[in-house]
C-alpha cells in the first residue's frame, strides 16, 4: 500500500465507522494500491501539512483553501452529493445561520442567499477559520462586506461543531454551519436541539474531493471514475 488518503471534513466521532467504510468502497471501486487506513490529523496545521504532503492520493477540501491559494498543486476530483440533506442540491450546498432564538428561515428557493437585514449588528459571530468558504467566505460575498465590520466582534473557534457549542453555551449569538454539518449535529451534539436557523447563505459548490499534484494521472482517472460512479459531480470550476 502507497500514498496518504484523508477524509476529514465529516469525520465526527460518531462518524468514524461511516467515513471508513466510505473508503473502504472507494479502495474496492479503484484498480490500484491504496492505503487500508485513513491518516486522521489532529490539529488543523497537520491537516494543512497532509493536504501538501508530495504522497497525497485522495481527501476532501474547501473551496476557501483552495482559492485563496493556501494549497497550491491540488487538483479536484469530484464533487460530493449533498441532496440528502437540507440546504444541499447535488453537488451544491449552503450554510445554515444559527442562533439560540429568533424566526426560524426554511431553505429557500432557488440559489440565492436569504438573511434576514441586519443580521450581525451587535451580534458576537463565531467563525470556525477565516478562509472557510462555509463559515466565514460565504456570507462576506453575501453580506458584501467583511462579516467582522458587520458583528460587534468574532470568535474563532477551528471547527464547526465547536462554533455550534459557543453559540448554544452564549460565548457568541451566530455561526454559519455548512449544511451537512449541521445535519450531523442535529444527530450527535445534544446542544443543537435548542438553535434554530436564522438564514441561509447563497448555494454553492461543496467540498471537493482532490488529490496531489504528484498523484499518477492513471490513478487521479481512476479515483475520479469511481467517485463519479458511487454518485458524486464532476469538478464544479464556479466560486461564486
Amino acid at each position: 500500500m502507497s500514498g496518504l488518503a484523508c477524509l476529514p471534513m465529516y469525520d465526527w466521532p460518531e462518524e468514524r465507522g461511516a467515513v471508513d467504510a466510505l473508503w473502504a468502497r472507494i479502495r474496492a471501486g479503484t484498480d490500484a494500491q491504496l492505503p487500508r487506513a485513513l491518516a486522521r490529523p489532529a490539529s488543523e496545521a497537520a491537516l494543512f501539512a497532509l493536504w501538501r504532503d508530495p504522497a497525497l492520493v485522495l481527501s476532501q477540501t474547501c473551496w476557501g483553501p483552495l482559492r485563496m491559494g493556501l494549497l497550491p498543486g491540488l487538483r479536484v476530483l469530484a464533487q460530493p452529493d449533498y441532496s440528502d440533506v437540507p440546504g444541499g442540491s447535488g453537488p451544491l450546498y449552503r450554510s445554515a445561520v444559527i442562533g439560540r432564538s429568533g424566526a426560524a428561515r426554511p431553505v429557500p428557493e432557488g440559489r440565492a442567499a436569504a438573511l434576514p437585514k441586519g443580521l450581525l449588528a451587535g451580534r458576537v459571530l463565531a467563525v470556525n477559520a477565516r478562509h472557510s468558504l462555509s463559515g466565514w467566505l460565504a456570507l462576506a460575498a453575501d453580506l458584501g462586506a467583511d462579516p467582522g465590520t458587520r458583528a460587534a466582534s468574532v470568535v474563532l473557534t477551528g471547527g464547526h461543531r465547536a462554533s455550534i457549542r459557543a453559540v448554544a453555551a452564549g460565548r457568541a449569538d451566530l455561526a454559519a454551519i455548512d449544511c451537512r454539518s449541521w445535519a450531523l449535529a442535529q444527530h450527535h451534539e445534544p446542544c443543537a436541539a435548542g438553535l434554530v436557523v436564522l438564514g441561509w447563505t447563497a448555494a454553492r459548490p461543496g467540498l471537493p474531493y482532490v488529490t496531489g499534484a504528484n498523484t499518477d494521472p492513471a490513478l487521479a482517472a481512476g479515483l475520479q471514475a469511481t467517485l463519479i460512479g458511487m454518485g458524486c459531480h464532476p469538478p464544479q470550476e464556479e466560486f461564486a
